[in-house]
Parts: C-alpha cells; structure tokens; sequence
C-alpha cells in the first residue's frame, strides 16, 4: 500500500522485545537484553511519564526515538512517508515518538513537542489518534 503521493510505507521486521514484554519480563531487563527495540524504550518511558518523571521520560523516549530511525532506515525508509500503526512492528517507534511529544512538553521544550506530534500524524494518522495526539 502507498499514500497518494506514492511514497511506499515501511513495515519493520517483528521485534524480540515484544514477545519478552509481553511474557512478563521486565521492560529495563529487556532493554539490556535487546537495547535496538523502540518498543522496550517506549514502554519505559510511558512509565516514566505515569511517575512524573519527564526527564527520565525524555532520555527513553529519545533513545527510542533514535533506535526506531535506525530500523526504519535498514527497513528501506527514506525519511518520509507512511509508518502503518496497523502494522504491529511499527509501533514501537510510533509510540517512541508520542512519548517524546509528550515528555518534551513536559520539560518545556515546545517546539519539539509539536514536531513530534506532527510527524507522529504525518507516519500514522490512525496511530496519532491512538496515542491520543
């Protein structure tokens, strides 16, 4: 599937760090055991951000953020076009970057927390609504 423009969306490959979330690990285990998920880094900063802890929040979310550019771009991703929410793999980067939204806002960094929200909406528009951005 393509967007109008004909940019193709990028699916990335199944991540490990789900299924060792989802059993139960613990996410700061998972992050040493698979440091290259933006899965394991979103859901630590969710955390972080339920505790009110934004700068904790921040440095997982930007890791995250960070490591899901890299797998989008191993994955054939050229810097734009669709990042499919419905496509479970990418949701990892995709919550990585509300996550960053959110925990820039909460530290004051304005102008990063809209950049993010929007390239947020720009990747998935579904996921944007999903994440309540």
């Amino acid at each position: 599937m393509s967007n109008l423009l004909g940019v193709p969306e990028t699916r990335l490959p199944e991540d490990p760090a789900a299924l060792a979330l989802a059993e139960g690990e613990l996410p700061e285990q998972v992050a040493e055991n698979y440091p290259a998920s933006s899965l394991v880094w979103a859901a630590l900063s969710e955390h972080a951000l339920s505790e009110h802890h934004a700068v904790e929040a921040y440095a997982y979310a930007r890791t995250g953020y960070h490591r899901g550019l890299d797998s989008l771009r191993k994955a054939g991703w050229r810097g734009q076009g669709p990042v499919p929410w419905e496509h479970e793999p990418n949701r990892g980067f995709l919550r990585s970057l509300a996550a960053l939204s959110r925990a820039a806002g909460a530290i004051g960094e304005t102008d990063e927390e809209r950049r993010c929200a929007d390239f947020l909406r720009d990747s998935s528009a579904l996921g944007a609504r999903e994440l309540g951005l």
